[in-house]
């Protein structure tokens, strides 16, 4: 099974290339980001057509998310269970939730898109929201795998996170001064290594990045950020057999400024069935 994640920054305006990659990566099953439109708005006779069911929670025309599969889709949730809200200059219990989380089993492995929120800047409300909203999902993760410690499980998406200093080439984030690499963002980060997932991307790519700011020639520059991730439990991480960041979705015309990142699973072993099996006398 070969599984992805792609921000692809309006999907009404990239329909065609992020299908078209799908279909000649053999991708199974796509996780998106940043759909920016509606249910009745989505695009969905393309994906159709190539053999692709749609599910997805936009709510606007900012944020949103969707999961594409040629596979079935089982169990579909909207949000994860303790999900905070968020309204500019308001707080409380009852928040509006926005649209970036949804989650869905495929053939067993239950895989989430996730849009962590941006931050905005270190003294803005939306600081304080994006460390709840990863604190609470790491939470519910880490209730996910006690209540099933073999469950196949991966968080896949934009997670405006650059955990390592090596993931940081764009020179206008400034220690201190800058979201995406404040300590704790990256804390909250790797609380998630902590609840029992592991970046299953890494090992097999070690360095590059997946975002590329538009402004200031900075793909041309390689001056990009690594912030899109697949993080996986145990049982997830111990079937992929390969990984690979496309960097190459960034060139052309109207690409997003984010490129998919995949991973290829290795198929389950049939179990051997000792009442199948011919009985041998001596």
């Amino acid at each position: 099974m070969r599984v992805a994640t792609w921000n692809v920054n309006s999907i009404r305006t990239r329909v065609g290339r992020v299908v078209d990659w799908m279909v000649r990566e053999d991708v199974d099953v796509l996780a998106m980001q940043e759909i920016k439109c509606k249910p009745e708005q989505f695009p969905y006779q393309p994906f159709e057509d190539a053999g692709y069911e749609v599910v997805l929670h936009g709510l606007n025309q900012w944020n949103g998310v969707a999961i594409a599969s040629r596979l079935p889709l089982e169990d579909v949730a909207i949000g994860f269970p303790d999900m905070p809200g968020f309204l500019k200059d308001h707080d409380g219990p009852d928040l509006p939730k926005e649209a970036r989380a949804i989650g869905a089993t495929v053939q067993g492995i239950r895989l989430w898109s996730l849009y962590v929120p941006n931050g905005r800047s270190l003294a803005d409300p939306h600081y304080v929201y994006k460390l709840d909203w990863l604190a609470t999902l790491a939470a519910d993760t880490q209730r996910w795998l006690a209540d099933d410690p073999g469950l196949q499980l991966a968080l896949m998406g934009d997670w405006n996170v650059a955990p390592l200093d090596s993931d940081v080439g764009d020179p206008s984030l400034v220690p201190g001064v800058s979201t995406h690499i404040s300590p704790p963002e990256r804390t909250a980060f790797a609380a998630f290594e902590k609840v029992g997932l592991t970046d299953v991307v890494r090992p097999i790519v070690p360095d590059g990045y997946t975002y590329w700011d538009y402004k200031q020639l900075r793909f041309p520059r390689n001056e990009g950020l690594r912030i899109d991730f697949i993080l996986g439990s145990r049982a997830f991480a111990d079937r992929v057999v390969d990984a690979s960041i496309h960097r190459n979705e960034r060139k052309g015309d109207a690409p997003s400024d984010h490129v998919p990142v995949l991973v290829e699973l290795a198929p389950i072993a049939a179990a051997d069935d000792d009442d199948d099996r011919p009985m041998i006398f001596g």
